[in-house]
């Protein structure tokens, strides 16, 4: 990865970019504020974080990993809504 290409050399103008990774976080790189359902800011020290989708985290709304342990499983892409979903 070239400098030009490092998310923390991005143009503030630039808008965040999340990605869903595949059986974990999603990912949010660039310029973004993090607030909770009352509207106060929740402090992130860093452009580039990761926020849990398994709701096992001891640190939510940001990863701390546990995904892993708990055998979270979800897509990278966006889930075909218009297929029925296994049986659970």
């Amino acid at each position: 990865m070239s400098d030009a290409e490092l998310p923390e050399q991005r143009d503030e103008a630039e808008p965040a970019v999340i990605t869903p990774y595949r059986d974990g976080p999603l990912l949010v790189r660039g310029p973004f504020r993090l607030v909770d359902q009352d509207g106060r800011e929740i402090e992130v020290s860093r452009r580039t974080v990761a926020l849990c989708r398994c709701g096992k985290s001891k640190l939510r709304p940001l990863c701390d990993g546990t995904h892993k342990q708990a055998g979270f499983t979800a897509p990278s892409g966006a889930e075909d809504r218009s297929r029925p979903s296994p049986a659970a």
